[in-house]
């Protein structure tokens, strides 16, 4: 149930009348992220919960209140997403990122933040941020990565990893590669994740002596380096060199 207590106001602010949190959406014409180590031990509990009849209602309802004027969003928000129990309103999030209905979705999300039971949730936020990078909105996914702190909580490596594959899918290779000092500075060491977006976007982009200094960090951050850099350059075969150097 919606809790009557007060947070500070966030600085992604729930407004059920409103389309999204944020204005101003300019997504930018960007080069291809390339990803392939996504099947890793990532996925929070409640993914692959079969949804409730409620939570399939609530997801039905949204899209009709944004499609038409009746219901208005804030209808839908007071009649059934305030009723959903905690798992159930989590489905509903995962349920229309899952559908690409952004919007609806960092509406819940804004809505779920002001939930008496909310904790910062460092897989919410990773998740929000990996499909706001997808769509190429990427002041929105700096903007959720900014509230992660301002929650009293410090990013983690996919929170990181997802920011850093966000910029580097628009071009912003500058950005993506303070983000991933910063993340070193901060002792969040990057997986195998983080090394492969980074090595194969830099090269990509054209940036031989960024990835080669991705390819050295391989030294300290993963065992066997040169096994998983082979590995990595099977699978995207376009490159031959993959050498420590």
């Amino acid at each position: 149930m919606a809790s009557s207590l007060h947070r500070p106001a966030p600085l992604l602010r729930f407004n059920p009348k409103a389309p999204t949190f944020c204005h101003g959406f300019h997504p930018r014409l960007p080069s291809r992220v390339l990803c392939g180590l996504r099947d890793g031990p990532r996925k929070p509990l409640w993914r692959g919960r079969i949804l409730s009849t409620e939570a399939i209602q609530a997801v039905q309802a949204l899209k009709l209140a944004k499609s038409s004027s009746s219901p208005s969003l804030d209808q839908v928000f007071q009649s059934r997403i305030g009723r959903l129990l905690k798992a159930d309103l989590i489905s509903v999030l995962a349920e229309l990122r899952r559908q690409h209905e952004w919007d609806l979705a960092l509406q819940v999300f804004g809505f779920i933040r002001t939930e008496v039971w909310y904790k910062p949730d460092l897989s919410l936020y990773s998740d929000m941020i990996m499909m706001f990078g997808k769509k190429k909105m990427i002041e929105t996914a700096e903007q959720l990565f900014s509230e992660i702190e301002k929650e009293g909580i410090k990013p983690d490596t996919r929170a990181y990893t997802e920011m850093i594959g966000a910029f580097l899918r628009v071009g912003m290779v500058e950005k993506a590669m303070d983000l991933y000092k910063s993340m070193k500075e901060e002792g969040c060491n990057p997986d195998k994740l983080t090394l492969v977006i980074l090595i194969r976007n830099l090269e990509k982009a054209g940036a031989q002596d960024l990835a080669c200094s991705v390819r050295r960090d391989c030294e300290k951050y993963i065992d066997e380096p040169e096994k998983f850099l082979s590995e990595v350059y099977t699978k995207f075969p376009k490159r031959r060199s993959f050498k420590v150097v």
